[in-house]
C-alpha cells in the first residue's frame, strides 16, 4: 500500500479511534500459544511526554499567540510524564510476575535497562525502574547526559553510512506517484483546520500558519537522513505540540489555545504518524539507523547464559519506535492516538517463546496508555495488542517467528 493511501486511512481510522474506550479492542492477554512459554522480553519504549525540544517550539510567526509555559526545561520528562511512566511501568509489572519475567517477592537481578544520553530517556528509564520494582535500586546503562550516544541514531552519527541512491527509492517507493504535492493537496483541508487552531481568527492571513508553505523531502547525504520541510513537516510538530500539551494534563485554555478538542488532536496526530511512514519505516532507512540498537536486541534474545536478563527495556524515542515497526511491518490503533503514531511512554515488546525442545520463537506486541490515560497519569487498562510480524509464520502460527528469522529482519 502506497503511502498516499495509508495515509487516507490513517486519517479515518484516527477519528474513528477516538469513540474507543482505552483498551477496548486490545486489552486481551498475551497468552503463550500450547507448548510456549515465554522466557524473555524486550521492551522499546518512546520517552514520556516532555515539552517541545526548543523554547521557541516553531518559528515565529506559525501561531498566533505565546505558546503555553511548561514545568521543565525544553525537552525534559514533566513531572506529568514521570508519573505516567511509573503508572504504566506498574501494568507491566503486573504483567511480567504472570510470566515469572519478575520474581514475585525480591528484586530482579536478571535485568537489563538501557536508555539515550538525553535527560527526557534517562529520566523515563528512571520512573520505569520505579514503577517495574518498587523499592530497588536497579542500574540504567547510559552515557553522561547530552554526551550523543550512536546507538540511538546511526546515520546521523556517522556510524551507519547511508547509499543516498537508496534512500532515496525508499522514500519514493513510500510516497507513490505522485509525490509529495500530491499527498499534501490530498490533506489540504485538515491543514487548514489546523491553521485555524494555530491562529484563531488570523488563520487566513499569509503571515500566520503552516500550510502557506509548499511541502519537499530534502534527500538523504551518506551521513543525514532524508529531512521533511514546508506545510507537512510543520504540521508533523504542530500536532506532536498539541498532542503533549493534552496528554500532559495542562487546561483546556492551555492545550491549542483553547481551541482544539481531543478528537482534532487524534486526526492531526496523522501528520506526525505520516512523516514516520515515508522516512523512518521504509526498511532500508529503518535498518540503517536501527544497526546500533539491533545487535543489543538480537544479543539478550539468543544469550544463552544461566544469568542473560529475562527482562529488557530500552528508553528511546519515536523515530526509534518507527524504525522498529518498519522492519517488523507491525501497526497499531491506540485509542484517542493516529493509527501507527508512536504513543509517549509507549512501547514494541519482543517476546522470545520456547518450547520444550529448546526452540526459540519470536512474537510482537505494542503497549500504551490511551489518549485520556496519559491525560490523567494512570494505566488501569493500557492498549496491549500482539502483532503479526510481517511475512512469518512458524509452528503453523501467522506473525510468529523464529529466532533466526527475526534476527535477519533486523540485520535488513
Amino acid at each position: 500500500m502506497t503511502i498516499m493511501r495509508r495515509f487516507r486511512t490513517l486519517l479515518w481510522v484516527a477519528m474513528a479511534a477516538t469513540s474507543l474506550p482505552a483498551g477496548a479492542s486490545a486489552d486481551e492477554r498475551l497468552v503463550a500459544p500450547a507448548g510456549l512459554t515465554v522466557d524473555r522480553t524486550v521492551v522499546v519504549m518512546r520517552h514520556g511526554v516532555r515539552p517541545p525540544t526548543k523554547a521557541q517550539p516553531m518559528p515565529e510567526g506559525v501561531a498566533r499567540d505565546p505558546w503555553p509555559r511548561w514545568p521543565v526545561a525544553p525537552g525534559w520528562l514533566t513531572p506529568h510524564g514521570a508519573a505516567a511512566v511509573e503508572a504504566i511501568a506498574s501494568a507491566d509489572r503486573a504483567a511480567f510476575l504472570e510470566t515469572r519475567l519478575l520474581p514475585a517477592h525480591a528484586c530482579p537481578t536478571r535485568i537489563a535497562l538501557l536508555a539515550d544520553s538525553d535527560q527526557r530517556t534517562i529520566a523515563t528509564a528512571r520512573s520505569y525502574a520505579d514503577g517495574l520494582a518498587p523499592g530497588c535500586a536497579l542500574s540504567i546503562e547510559h552515557h553522561a547526559q547530552d554526551t550523543p550516544d550512536p546507538l540511538f541514531d546511526q546515520i546521523d552519527g556517522g556510524h551507519a553510512p547511508l547509499d543516498p541512491a537508496r534512500a532515496q527509492a525508499a522514500v519514493a517507493a513510500a510516497v507513490g506517484p505522485g509525490g509529495i504535492a500530491t499527498i499534501e493537496a490530498r490533506v489540504r483541508p485538515l491543514l487548514a483546520r489546523l491553521d485555524q487552531v494555530l491562529c484563531g481568527r488570523a488563520a487566513s492571513a499569509t503571515s500566520c500558519g503552516i500550510a502557506r508553505e509548499p511541502t519537499t523531502i530534502a534527500p538523504a547525504t551518506e551521513r543525514g537522513r532524508p529531512k521533511l520541510r514546508g506545510a507537512l513537516d510543520r504540521a508533523s510538530t504542530a500536532a506532536q505540540i498539541l498532542l503533549l500539551e493534552y496528554a500532559d494534563g495542562k487546561p483546556a485554555a492551555d492545550v491549542g489555545w483553547g481551541r482544539v478538542t481531543a478528537d482534532e488532536i487524534t486526526a492531526f496526530g496523522a501528520f506526525h504518524a505520516l512523516e514516520f511512514a515515508m522516512l523512518a519505516r521504509p526498511p532500508y532507512l529503518a535498518a540503517r539507523n536501527m544497526a546500533g540498537l539491533s545487535p543489543r536486541i538480537i544479543g539478550w534474545l539468543a544469550d544463552a547464559s544461566p544469568d542473560a536478563p529475562t527482562l529488557a527495556m530500552i528508553a528511546g524515542h519515536d523515530t526509534n519506535i518507527a524504525n522498529l515497526a518498519g522492519l517488523l511491518g507491525l501497526h497499531w490503533r491506540v485509542p484517542g492516538i493516529a493509527v501507527d503514531d508512536p504513543v509517549p511512554g509507549g512501547a514494541i515488546l519482543i517476546e522470545r517463546l520456547s518450547d520444550a525442545a529448546g526452540n526459540h520463537f519470536i512474537r510482537a506486541a505494542y503497549r500504551a496508555q490511551s489518549l485520556d490515560e496519559l491525560r490523567a497519569g494512570t494505566a488501569r487498562a493500557p492498549y496491549r495488542q500482539r502483532l503479526p510480524i510481517a511475512g512469518c509464520t512458524a509452528r503453523g502460527i501467522p506473525g510468529l517467528c523464529t529466532l533466526d528469522a527475526f534476527a535477519a529482519k533486523l540485520n535488513g
